[in-house]
C-alpha cells in the first residue's frame, strides 16, 4: 500500500466529484430554518444510541432464550442438538457485539491508545455475523481513541453498506501529525442510506431510521470534537469513507 491513502487524496483534491462531502474543520451545523428539524439534544442522542445498541443485542439474546425454551420443552427433546447450536452461536454473536460496542461506542475504561491488531479482532467478530468480508490493512502501530472509534464505526458502516456481500477494506496510515483513514466497501448493491449521509454531515434525521442515523451522527460529533474531517462518496457498487484525525 502506498505511503499515503490514494482515496483520501482524491477526495481532498476533487471535492466536486464526490456525490456527498462534508469537511468537519469548522462549524457544520445547518443554518437555522423553520423547515429543517432541530438537532437533537445530548439526552436524545444518548437515547438514540441506547436504542441502537438494544436493537443489535436483542436478536441474539432472544435466540438464546428460544434455545433454552427448546431444552426445557419435553416434546422437543429430539431438537436438543439444534437448541445447543442456537444457544452457542447466539452467545458468540452477543459477546462479539458487546466487545465491539464497548470500544466503538463506550469509554473503554481509561484506555487512550489502542493496538490496531486488537481493533481488527473486535471488528472481525462483528463481520463474522455479516455477509460482507473484512480486509484490514492498518499500518499504524497504535492509534488514539478518536482514530480507534473511527476505524471501528466506519468499518461497521462499510459492512452494513454491503447487504448482499462484498469486501470492506480498512486502511489507516500515520501522516505527520494526523492519522488518515479510508474504508472502501465494494460489492453488488452497495448503498448508503440517506439518513447515514445526513448524520455524517451533522444534520438532523428527518425521514429514515434513527438506528442508522445516530451512528453516523455520533461519528460526526466525536470526529469534529477531535479536530478531524470526514468525507463520504457513493458510487456504482462502491461506498467510500475517508477521514483524518490528529495523531
Amino acid at each position: 500500500m502506498p505511503g499515503s491513502l490514494e482515496c483520501w487524496g482524491a477526495f481532498a483534491k476533487a471535492p466536486n466529484q464526490a456525490k456527498f462531502r462534508t469537511m468537519m474543520d469548522g462549524d457544520s451545523t445547518p443554518e437555522t430554518n423553520p423547515e429543517i428539524p432541530a438537532l437533537p439534544r445530548t439526552a436524545e442522542v444518548a437515547a438514540f444510541l441506547a436504542a441502537r445498541m438494544c436493537h443489535d443485542f436483542i436478536s441474539p439474546a432472544s435466540a438464546i432464550v428460544s434455545g433454552l425454551d427448546l431444552l426445557d420443552d419435553p416434546s422437543a427433546q429430539d431438537m436438543k442438538e439444534d437448541a445447543m447450536n442456537l444457544i452457542a452461536g447466539s452467545a458468540r454473536k452477543l459477546t462479539d457485539l458487546l466487545s465491539f460496542t464497548r470500544v466503538a461506542f463506550g469509554a473503554s475504561a481509561s484506555a487512550e491508545t489502542f493496538d490496531p491488531r486488537e481493533l481488527n479482532k473486535l471488528t472481525l467478530g462483528v463481520f463474522n455475523h455479516m455477509r460482507a468480508q473484512l480486509d484490514w490493512q492498518v499500518e499504524a502501530n497504535a492509534v488514539n481513541k478518536p482514530a480507534a472509534r473511527l476505524l471501528m464505526n466506519l468499518a461497521q458502516m462499510g459492512g452494513a453498506a454491503l447487504p448482499t456481500g462484498g469486501t470492506a477494506t480498512i486502511r489507516a496510515v500515520a501522516e505527520g501529525a494526523s492519522i488518515a483513514i479510508a474504508v472502501e466497501a465494494v460489492g453488488p448493491r452497495a448503498r448508503l442510506r440517506p439518513e447515514v449521509l445526513r448524520g455524517l454531515a451533522g444534520e438532523p434525521l428527518g425521514d429514515g431510521l434513527h438506528g442508522h442515523w445516530v451512528q453516523a451522527y455520533y461519528v460526526h460529533l466525536f470526529t469534529k470534537d477531535a479536530g478531524g474531517r470526514i468525507f463520504a462518496d457513493v458510487g456504482d457498487e462502491r461506498v467510500t469513507f475517508a477521514a483524518t484525525v490528529p495523531a
